[in-house]
């Protein structure tokens, strides 16, 4: 009788409960070697290349793409090879796989972290967009091995990036690679998807591309078309809505980023005292064209340094609290999959070029989904720059362990009294929401204080 071996979930990353089937990359019935793409898991921060921990057959599958199944389930059997090497113990991944579960049915992007630039008398903003996170991982022994790409079929792609060319119908390999070594990129998938060049079942497929020959590919950019990209009179795209998911009046299960941020909102809702202190930053005496973000995150240093009370993270249980050196600052991102929020590190000795750099390198990793999760958690104050869309207050949510988070609302143009008459000033509408139990209104105003004084410096 053939000795049949049950693969359990295994925690793919910080005690999350459960994951999402992206892809499977096998059906039952096949062979498969140890450690080649088994399935493509889509957690709260990440989708996972999880790999074969048996060489042999797959015999049993449980779960479909979308399905969600929980850290510690069954996920798939196997009837190993006898006469293959196998890793010992395979199943002791080294992950947390929690208690074993019985086998039963599974139970656009746009960040607020970039700014663009205002100038004085007449402020302009850019457009911004961001998407998710992923990377892959191999499981051996007590690690987890970060991969950036996995080669499928002889085409190198992070399994986000093929998840979204199975979404848009786009042959992945056809795709054009520019990403380093011959990487395909989200951005490829997108133009293919655009330009109709890699449709699915329209061409024999390409050959595949030598891995050195990516570097040397220029982007195979879609050319513009009114309809899809509508410009403005000076010459600019507009923003337009961003993709979003088909309304079909039934009940539908969270699952991934949103599921997660639906836990953590309601974690944070039960145990946070949250109080709300609002306030306009005045704009009118910069001078020159200012980087809207990179002040902002200045002027939270700044008001971190004055008022160290709201850089920390607070233990309700056991009634502590961490006051930081340093400022992280979590920068809030909206995306059609729900809430990420990466981490912009040593905000503190950064300089303006050096923000805006650290901005755009999250921006692209986000894009392209290769930020680490470990880039996603740890940041020791945050912000969330809704204003970009609309709204001038806010209430934002204090996520535990963070004490604060700094609400940028829609920056307008307001009357404002001053000596001997009335002016027009360029404003920006700050919120601060704070844990009440681990600072007291008076350091928050402070702090806030701190905040909107650095603000309306000239430069």
């Amino acid at each position: 009788m053939a000795d049949i071996k049950t693969f359990y979930l295994p925690d793919l990353g910080e005690g999350l409960p459960d994951a999402t089937i992206v892809e499977w990359h096998v059906k039952e019935g096949d062979t498969i070697k140890l450690d080649a793409p088994l399935v493509s898991m889509e957690t709260a921060k990440a989708v996972v290349d999880v790999p074969s921990p048996y060489t042999g057959k797959v015999t049993k599958l449980h779960g479909a793409a979308g399905d969600v199944i929980e850290t510690g389930a069954a996920l798939a059997e196997f009837e190993p090879d006898p006469n293959a090497k196998q890793r010992a113990e395979a199943e002791a991944t080294g992950h947390h796989h929690g208690p074993k579960k019985a086998a039963a049915e599974p139970k656009k992007v746009t960040a607020s972290d970039e700014g663009g630039e205002i100038e004085s008398g007449n402020g302009k903003t850019a457009d911004r967009e961001d998407e998710g996170t992923v990377v892959g991982a191999m499981i051996s022994g007590s690690h987890v091995h970060v991969e950036q790409a996995a080669s499928v079929g002889g085409v190198k792609a992070v399994p986000a990036v093929r998840a979204l060319a199975k979404k848009l119908k786009v042959d992945i390999s056809r795709v054009r690679p520019t990403g380093a070594d011959g990487v395909v990129t989200m951005q490829d998938v997108k133009n293919a998807a655009a330009n109709g060049t890699a449709a699915l079942g329209s061409a024999p497929a390409r050959a595949a591309v030598p891995a050195s020959a990516g570097r040397h590919l220029a982007p195979e950019l879609p050319q513009p078309e009114p309809a899809r990209t509508p410009m403005s009179q000076a010459g600019k795209p507009v923003r337009t809505a961003p993709p979003s998911v088909k309304a079909s009046g039934q009940p539908e299960q969270l699952k991934g980023v949103r599921r997660n941020m639906a836990r953590v909102m309601a974690e944070a809702h039960a145990n946070v005292v949250p109080t709300t202190l609002v306030d306009d930053a005045d704009l009118h005496a910069w001078i020159g064209k200012q980087d809207i973000t990179a002040r902002l995150i200045r002027a939270i240093v700044a008001a971190c340094k004055a008022v160290p009370a709201l850089n920390a993270w607070f233990d309700g249980k056991n009634l502590s609290r961490t006051l930081h050196p340093h400022v992280d600052i979590g920068i809030a991102v909206d995306t059609e999959d729900g809430l990420f929020v990466p981490a912009l590190r040593n905000a503190d000795v950064l300089d303006s070029a050096g923000i805006r750099a650290g901005i755009q390198r999250l921006r692209a990793q986000v894009e392209d989904r290769t930020i680490p999760p470990s880039e996603l958690s740890g940041y020791t104050i945050s912000l969330s720059n809704f204003g970009m869309f609309a709204g001038r207050y806010a209430t934002p949510v204090v996520v535990p362990p963070c004490v604060a988070i700094i609400g940028a609302g829609k920056l307008s143009h307001d009357v404002v009294a001053v000596m001997g008459g009335i002016e027009v000033h360029r404003r920006m509408p700050i919120s601060l929401t704070f844990d009440h139990r681990a600072a007291t209104g008076g350091e928050a105003a402070r702090f806030l204080k701190a905040l909107l004084d650095d603000l309306s410096a000239p430069n």
